[in-house]
Order: structure tokens, then C-alpha cells, then sequence
């Protein structure tokens, strides 16, 4: 298990009650820099506490560049809002659950719990997502990504293999309330496929008409 939260006082007590309870808390870090350096060096946790808040990027994008890097447990996202809409955007970044601050311990441990039962198969690493830079990186090099490129990229790496709606890959990626027309997001995926073919990726956006897209 790995835990992300840029509250030392919460981190260092989300920590020592895990450990408490039985938990294997293989790494945690206070930045999403600090997470991808820890994951680096570490076989990968098989769940993940990410807060959304973080000092240099969104929780959302930090799940996405662990998810390309090959870490494919289940996601718990922290976060002091609570909207439907917020909540929304969480799991079109590619989370399992979602728990809002403030919250009780047993609620978190009682999520865990859930969540550790579910057992991912191993994740294929060929591209690298920069959730600081909203870069991505692939065998044939690296390409620049605007903040709406890397959110939907993300949200597909998050969920290779499976079909992503369109409204989902909409929330994921724009600020809420905001109104997506099909060919706008239509216009993202195909500078999507520009960019995967730039950096060598041998998998691919592939289009499931009336429903969405799905990359593998």
C-alpha cells in the first residue's frame, strides 16, 4: 500500500494506523514528485491513497502517471470536496473509491479492506505520464500534453482495455459544468493518436461508436 497526502499530520497518522492494523505500507510521500520517485524505487503497492490536493499537481493526474508506470491497484482518492461533480471527475480519472475530509479512521480502513481484496492483473509499461510537466514519454520519445490531452489520456491509461464513455472521458477532463460537444472531444483524441504515434506507443485509441473510446 502507498499513501499520498501533502498533510504531515495526516499522512504520518493515515500511516502509523494502517501499520497498526495490519497494513503493508510499502511507501508514502507528500508530493506527487515525491510519489513517482518512491514508486520508482518499489515493487508496485497494491492500493493506492491518493489526496487530490497535492502542491505540484492534481491527485487525478498523479493516478494517471502511476497507472502508465505499471501500478495497477485499486485507487482511494482523498479530498475536502464533496461534490457530485467532483466525485465524478475521480472516477473518470480512473479511481475505485472516493472519501471526502474530514472522515473517520474506521471509514477508511473499512474502504481498504474492500479494496484489498481485489487483485489486478500486471499492467504492460510502455508509456510514461508526467503529471507535473503533462508530458508523455514512450519508446519513440516525448511529446507535450495541454492539461485536457493529459486528463483524457489519463483516464484511458487508467482504464486500458475497457470501453470509456464519453460523458465519463468529458467529466474526467473539464472543469465541471462545462458543456463538451462531441466534436470537440473528438478533436482531443485524434491529437491524442498524433501524440502516440510521436513517442513509439504500440497501442491505440480506438473509436466504439455511440459509446466511446478505449485504448489498448
Amino acid at each position: 500500500m502507498a499513501v499520498v497526502d501533502d498533510d504531515g499530520v495526516l499522512l504520518t497518522t493515515i500511516t502509523r494506523v494502517l501499520r497498526l492494523e495490519g497494513f503493508a505500507v510499502s511507501w508514502c510521500a507528500a508530493s506527487g514528485g515525491e510519489a513517482l520517485r518512491r514508486a520508482a524505487g518499489s515493487a508496485p503497492p497494491d492500493v493506492l491513497v491518493l489526496d487530490i490536493a497535492l502542491p505540484d499537481t492534481d491527485g487525478r493526474d498523479l493516478l494517471g502517471a502511476l497507472r502508465s508506470s505499471g501500478v495497477a491497484g485499486p485507487a482511494l482518492l482523498l479530498s475536502a470536496k464533496d461534490s457530485v461533480a467532483d466525485k465524478v471527475q475521480g472516477f473518470g480519472a480512473g479511481a475505485d473509491d472516493y472519501l471526502t475530509k474530514p472522515f473517520a479512521i474506521d471509514e477508511l480502513l473499512a474502504r481498504l479492506d474492500v479494496l484489498v481484496r481485489r487483485t489486478p492483473g500486471a499492467a504492460t509499461v510502455e508509456l510514461v505520464l508526467d503529471p507535473v510537466g503533462h508530458v508523455v514519454r514512450g519508446p519513440g520519445g516525448a511529446e507535450p500534453l495541454s492539461p485536457i490531452e493529459y486528463r483524457l489520456l489519463a483516464a484511458l491509461v487508467s482504464r486500458r482495455g475497457d470501453v470509456v464513455r464519453r460523458a465519463s472521458l468529458s467529466s474526467s477532463a473539464w472543469p465541471p459544468g462545462s458543456v463538451v460537444h462531441e466534436n470537440t472531444l473528438d478533436s482531443y483524441v485524434a491529437r491524442l493518436r498524433r501524440a502516440l504515434r510521436a513517442v513509439g506507443c504500440a497501442a491505440s485509441i480506438t473509436t466504439v461508436r455511440g459509446v466511446g473510446y478505449r485504448f489498448g
